[in-house]
């Protein structure tokens, strides 16, 4: 389906309230002026939660969602949406809770004979949880939030002290923090549009590892489409990346993080289905690759929410 500038009233969701609001507004404000030079009618909107009434989504054909986080990707906007009646881009509310909460996400996967790291889970305080997680998996660890993107609060650890060092700013917001094996490998990532995947990108980070910061703001970290893996390995890598955006329930879109050890299985770390739109966004560069150019990306976006809803452009 090719979406004829003029037919439909676009809005561009971006904003929220999560911590990864900065991104959201960038990966918004790039969506709206890709579909804009195409010649579509769009209207973009920051928007917070209460901020959906009637009145606001009226005369919106459908709303393409970039937002990230808390209420973003947890499925709430998603649910009020589907209230509301109006057609969304992306995976509906169930798929995106389930994608966003990372332990059940990976119980799910578990289920579907998807590879996953390891992990346990340490409420507030609960040191047993935590020294038991550390002789469980440890020493070597991921501590991460269970709902939480963009790499925010994730420290990687060594030891039972650094591991309650990393876990402390997770608990001080009430929440559980997410303490998973560290796979040693290579960082892949694989963008999902329809029901096809894109070119497989290898993310280098000459320093460090993969945080916020070589996410969005150095120009250092490298995004390697000739990352010279066996074909087999390849195509076992986009199989499982497949498989775990099924096991969740996605649609349309979605980009699947995986860690790729020698001589083992790639494992899915997990599934982000509003992946960023911005300059250094994964999902876009590998659309570039297949020959899709971000307009045209977002377009075709657009286009499956369409599909999906059977929402008809104005005569």
């Amino acid at each position: 389906m090719r979406l004829r500038p003029g037919t439909l009233t676009i809005g561009v969701l971006m904003g929220g309230c999560s911590r990864e609001r900065a991104v959201s507004l960038e990966s918004g404000r790039m969506v709206a002026e890709a579909l804009q030079a195409l010649g579509h009618d769009v209207r973009p909107g920051d928007v917070r939660p209460g901020d959906l009434t009637p009145d606001f989504v009226r005369g919106m054909d459908v709303a393409f969602l970039a937002l990230h986080g808390e209420w973003g990707e947890d499925g709430r906007i998603q649910a009020e949406l589907d209230r509301l009646g109006v057609c969304y881009t992306g995976s509906g509310p169930e798929a995106s809770r389930l994608a966003m909460d990372k332990p059940a996400a990976k119980q799910r996967f578990a289920e579907a004979g998807v590879p996953t790291p390891a992990f346990r889970q340490a409420a507030p305080g609960d040191e047993a949880s935590l020294r038991e997680a550390f002789d469980a998996l440890g020493p070597a660890l991921v501590v991460k939030p269970v709902a939480d993107g963009s790499s925010i609060d994730v420290a990687m650890c060594d030891s039972l002290a650094s591991a309650r060092r990393a876990a402390q700013p997770v608990w001080a917001r009430g929440e559980k923090a997410l303490l998973e094996r560290r796979i040693v490998g290579r960082e892949l990532t694989v963008g999902i549009v329809g029901r096809d995947a894109l070119p497989v990108i290898e993310i280098r980070v000459p320093k460090g590892w993969y945080d916020y910061q070589a996410k969005y703001e150095s120009d250092d970290t490298q995004y390697v489409f000739d990352h010279g893996l066996p074909a087999e390995t390849e195509a076992r890598v986009v199989e499982v990346a497949l498989a775990a955006h099924a096991a969740l329930g996605c649609r349309d879109l979605s980009r699947v993080d995986l860690i790729l050890p020698p001589g083992g299985e790639p494992q899915v770390l997990e599934v982000n289905t509003i992946p960023g739109f911005t300059a250094h966004s994964l999902v876009p560069k590998a659309a570039a690759r297949a020959g899709l150019a971000f307009g045209r990306l977002c377009e075709r976006v657009v286009a499956l929410a369409c599909e999906r809803c059977r929402t008809a452009p104005k005569t």
